[in-house]
């Protein structure tokens, strides 16, 4: 697989993307105030002295917002820096009622790290990458103007005001739409499982800023960059990196040059449009928050952090090849997700214990049922399905029924569709609907032999070494059984009639 190109007039353009990431601190106040982050709250409701700005509060800092940020920067194995200083970042905007924003601009609290993008082929990424993180740092959210209340007026929702946000920022290091693509991905993933950002691109707990530059194939130089902000999907990610690149080429090759500026995504047209010219960081005036003591973490704070980890998804990953005896494939979409993988383990443990056996002898029965035919099944029904119907007893109970061979694969499905709609419990379904294999040798037999009786030319033909006709037999056998019989008797009684 060839590394991602832009063929311009002149010659071929490589990108070169970095991505600042912000995601919402999952927790119960704000990163200063006592005020909740509850989403969806009627504007202007969750509002304290402090978020609004009134003389003479001050900020005190929220412990479990600093806890998070040290365990993500624990998760992505990257420096912990046990002093860190929150600096002022000086800007005048409607939604700011401060003037500024508490930041940490100079010592932020977690340092360089790293995380791994993983293959895929398909997607244009032909090997593991990985993609270096330089630093992660708290800060306050700013408000929200709403455009759309009002013909003529602006209204201005504070609820967001000093919401504790990680920015995480990124070397730049990737270099196609599909390596940012998984970078966001996977960096969700992390921040999921440990919990500390619920990663809801649509409520905007968790979005981008995209940086992109264009440089001709072999130029050690960067390219000027612009930076795309408050991307909210991943999809959205990968649309910006690919116009805004293609938009880079055209300019220079028409003779322009690429301004440093912050630009918008508008998703309706695709394409990004200019917001204002890019600031440095000299243009906000920052210095230390005279109202805030550097934060000093001690040794026995940073241990309950690292202890309180869970198992990662690369490591969870390997578990799952290494243990388990799963598939790649398989181990890394059930790792992708937090719910995915929860659903998985417990349907795995149930299924092992109603069989008797350990994990590994059941798991890439019940990975190929969580991952296809579960999915499939609901889907199909829709609104139909109620999925307070999809226990992980219940399916457990039909795994159980298909691998004793009481019921086939497609019984299994036609089981799941019932317990689905009505909640019925599979071995009663599989009982009552006349769901249920035959493995009666006796009832096969005549079958077969009805079946040999009637097609001797057949017989003589595969007997003279045409093999491919046994799928004949079986096929007419199991139209005979009207597909209750099961199959591995079929073929086994076949076997030894045909000789």
């Amino acid at each position: 697989m060839t590394n991602y190109r832009i063929h311009g007039a002149t010659g071929e353009w490589e990108v070169v993307i970095g991505l600042e990431v912000h995601a919402q601190i999952t927790s119960n106040a704000k990163l200063f105030s006592g005020a909740s982050t509850a989403f969806g709250a009627e504007p202007n409701t969750q509002v304290s002295l402090v978020d609004a700005a009134m003389p003479g509060m001050l900020p005190v800092p929220n412990a479990e917002c600093v806890r998070q940020a040290v365990r993500t920067g624990m998760a992505i194995e990257a420096q912990i820096n046990k002093w860190s200083r929150f600096d002022r970042k000086n800007y005048f905007y409607a939604d700011l009622p401060q003037g500024y924003q508490i930041s940490q601009l100079y010592h932020p609290i977690v340092g360089e790290g790293s995380l791994t993008i993983d293959a895929d082929e398909k997607a244009g990424i032909p090997q593991d990458k990985v993609i270096g993180i330089e630093r992660i740092h708290i800060e306050q959210d700013a408000g929200k103007l709403m455009h759309d209340q009002h013909p003529t007026m602006s209204y201005v929702d504070l609820n967001r005001v000093g919401v504790a946000l990680m920015e995480i920022v990124s070397r730049p290091d990737m270099t196609s739409p599909a390596e940012a693509g998984a970078y966001v991905r996977k960096l969700r993933a992390i921040l999921r499982y440990v919990g500390s950002c619920d990663g809801n691109m649509e409520e905007g707990s968790m979005r981008a800023d995209v940086n992109v530059s264009v440089r001709k194939v072999g130029d050690p130089e960067l390219g000027t960059r612009t930076e795309t902000k408050n991307v909210n999907s991943v999809r959205f990610v990968m649309a910006v990196i690919e116009q805004e690149a293609r938009r880079q080429v055209d300019l220079i090759e028409d003779g322009g040059t690429v301004v440093q500026e912050t630009r918008l995504y508008d998703p309706d047209r695709n394409e990004t449009r200019s917001m204002r010219s890019k600031e440095d960081a000299h243009d906000y005036r920052y210095f230390p928050d005279p109202d805030l003591l550097p934060l000093e973490l001690e040794e026995d704070f940073l241990a309950e952090c690292r202890a309180s980890l869970p198992e990662l998804p690369d490591a969870k990953r390997r578990r799952y090849t290494e243990v388990l005896g799963l598939t790649p494939y398989n181990a890394r979409e059930l790792t992708a997700d937090v719910e995915t993988f929860a659903r998985y383990e417990t349907l795995l443990a149930e299924t092992a214990r109603r069989a008797g056996k350990s994990e590994p002898e059941v798991a890439t029965q019940v990975a190929n049922w969580a991952l296809s035919v579960a999915p499939g099944v609901l889907k199909s029904l829709g609104e139909e399905a109620d999925p307070a119907f999809a226990t992980a007893q219940a399916q457990a109970a039909i795994l159980e029924l298909q691998a004793a061979g009481e019921i086939s694969g497609g019984q299994a499905k036609e089981i799941y569709e019932i317990v689905l709609r009505t909640g019925r419990e599979p071995g009663e379904i599989a009982e009552t609907e006349g769901l249920k294999q035959v493995s009666d040798t006796g009832a096969i037999e005549a079958a077969i032999d009805e079946i040999i009786a009637a097609n001797g030319d057949k017989v003589e033909q595969y007997r003279g070494g045409k093999d491919k006709l046994f799928g004949f037999f079986v096929g007419q056998t199991m139209k005979a059984m009207q597909g209750r019989a099961n199959p591995a008797v079929v073929n086994d009684l076949l076997k030894a009639k045909l000789g």
